[in-house]
């Protein structure tokens, strides 16, 4: 049995004309978009080296936000006032 001959990847098939996209084709049109609307991160290489794996990217990043909400975390609201003590 013989392989079918594949097309070049850059080339339209038959049924499709160019004319048939009146504002042409253009190469990464949508790339923006997606960009904006994706999820991923790009990792510099030294970040990278030091997290083996996924879980260990986000067991780290949630540490570090439970230590940041502990650390802005307010008691109470200052008046900027020493209240006076009472002698008993």
């Amino acid at each position: 049995m013989k392989k079918a001959e594949r097309t070049p990847k850059d080339e339209l098939r038959a049924e499709y004309k160019r004319s048939d996209f009146p504002k042409g084709l253009v190469r990464g049109k949508y790339a923006e978009r997606l960009r904006e609307s994706s999820n991923i991160v790009v990792l510099e290489p030294e970040v990278a080296r030091a997290f083996p794996n996924q879980e260990a990217v986000n067991n780290a990043l949630l540490s570090l936000i439970q230590i940041a909400e502990k650390a802005t975390r307010h008691t109470s609201p200052s008046t900027g006032r020493t209240r006076k003590r009472r002698a008993s």
